[in-house]
């Protein structure tokens, strides 16, 4: 992130501390994307994701007045939907669901159709499998993964996202690449 991104984001947050309301508006604007493909990394489903969003974005808005402007607005951000997220892993271990009902079959990912049918049958086999192994990696070392290798988050603010420390995080994040590439090991191969 930019020294103007964290600028922009503070302002932001001083602004609807204030009452302005539409400030939430714009802070929606700027980090919905990245919010939504990190809770979709973590959690499988893009309709989790944005429910789990909009969440995140009321409980901003809910605890404006908490945040301070000393720390990070994406870290802060992201523990948010991190402990948002861990909870509903909580709620879906109480409730489990079938894989194979029609809706999560819609959210699973297609490779791109200018391939060959053959290319386009093995991408799309790739991609299922390392979906199928991010899944069985547990959760507070994919959320490390996911946060450092598609956010490009430090272990500073992963640490701070986890509430945990650096080591901790270093320690997660070699054991998650290990235990992905165990499972991943026979595509690997191929």
């Amino acid at each position: 992130m930019t020294r103007e991104r964290d600028e922009f984001d503070i302002e932001h947050m001083r602004c609807l501390a204030e009452g302005d309301d539409l400030a939430l508006n714009r802070l929606m604007d700027a980090w919905s994307q990245a919010l939504i493909v990190y809770l979709t990394r973590l959690t499988g489903s893009e309709t989790t994701a944005q429910d789990l969003a909009q969440e995140t974005f009321v409980r901003v808005y809910r605890h404006r007045l908490a945040f301070r402007p000393s720390q990070k607005f994406s870290t802060w951000l992201f523990a948010i939907a991190t402990n948002l997220a861990r909870n509903h892993a909580r709620w879906r271990a109480r409730h489990p669901e079938t894989l194979l009902e029609h809706k999560n079959l819609r959210e699973l990912p297609v490779a791109a159709q200018t391939s060959a049918p053959d290319e386009q049958t093995m991408a799309n086999e790739r991609v299922a499998a390392i979906q199928k192994a991010l899944s069985e990696v547990p959760h507070d070392m994919r959320e490390v993964l996911i946060l450092s290798t598609w956010h490009g988050m430090s272990h500073a603010e992963i640490a701070r996202v986890q509430d945990t420390s650096e080591k901790a995080v270093e320690v997660r994040l070699y054991r998650a690449r290990k235990l992905l590439r165990d499972l991943l090991s026979d595509h690997l191969r191929s």
